[in-house]
């Protein structure tokens, strides 16, 4: 409970930085408003054309008394949209973050000066950087994908698919959603794909109280583009503290004798929690 506290309160701290700084915020709305309606159209698009999809995907039902047929394809039309609407809210931050690749590099750069301490710069090419970020962003999505696929398939269960599969389609969600945002900081720290994954894995109930939330944010239309740029700065807090736990020297290596006793909630391999910004 503790970790998904903190993770909500990073969300928090990062839409506050933004709102202090109002400069960022307009410069972080850009490649959102662009994403935005290029979602919308496919959403309508998906709306439109949902009906038609379960009929020709259904033929069998043809022949079925009233009103099975209507109850049947309106469960399946109802479905579909939401696997849409699912793939829809992952995969708009990563084209976001693609499409605002250089937007958000300077946000995230902006947040380290502003807290402080060392700013990490890649070193690389704006072209580098975009085929890297693309490259990971189609990874991840094979991964959602897969999840896609097997909550759709959960989603005809009687009553777990009504109730269970949603609320774990919500975590995925929020879990990949964070992956992506923290991606800006963490690969301008040179932290490859597998090595992020690992580092969130670690903290999970951190990462899903960072995640979740936003993803209910995110249903709500131009929500999430409001929010992209405070989402962008959060995750980059989050990373800060996460990388800065994780690189501490063990306790032996210490000046002045043993660090402090780990926390109990803490994951193996990491000492207490990263502050959560308040």
């Amino acid at each position: 409970m503790r970790d998904l506290a903190g993770g909500f309160r990073y969300l928090l701290a990062g839409q506050r930085w933004v709102f202090r700084h109002g400069r960022w915020l307009g410069f972080g709305l850009l490649p959102g408003l662009v994403s935005l309606v290029l979602y919308a159209g496919a959403l309508i698009g998906l709306g439109y054309g949902a009906d038609d999809l379960t009929a020709w995907a259904t033929p069998f039902a043809d022949d079925w008394s009233t009103p099975w047929t209507g109850l049947l394809r309106g469960f399946l039309t109802a479905l579909v949209f939401g696997l849409g609407l699912f793939l829809a809210v992952i995969t708009f931050t990563a084209v976001t973050l693609l499409i605002g690749q250089p937007f958000y590099e300077s946000l995230s750069e902006q947040v380290d000066r502003s807290e402080g301490g060392e700013v990490p710069q890649s070193g690389l090419p704006l072209w580098r950087e975009l085929w890297i970020s693309a490259r990971d962003s189609v990874k991840v999505l094979g991964r959602v994908l897969l999840y896609g696929i097997l909550l759709f398939a959960l989603g005809f269960v009687p009553v777990v698919g009504q109730t269970v599969v949603p609320a774990l389609g919500f975590c995925v969600s929020g879990y990949f959603l964070t992956q992506e945002l923290t991606a800006v900081a963490l690969q301008r720290r040179k932290v490859d794909l597998t090595e992020r994954l690992a580092l969130l894995r670690s903290r999970r109930m951190l990462v899903l109280g960072f995640g979740v939330p936003l993803v209910l944010a995110f249903v709500v239309p131009l929500v999430a583009v409001f929010l992209m740029p405070g989402a962008v700065a959060g995750a980059t807090l989050m990373a800060r503290d996460l990388m800065a736990v994780d690189e501490a020297p063990p306790a032996e290596a210490r000046p002045g004798g043993p660090a402090a006793p780990q926390d109990p909630s803490a994951p193996a391999g990491f000492g207490p929690p990263p502050p959560a910004y308040s």
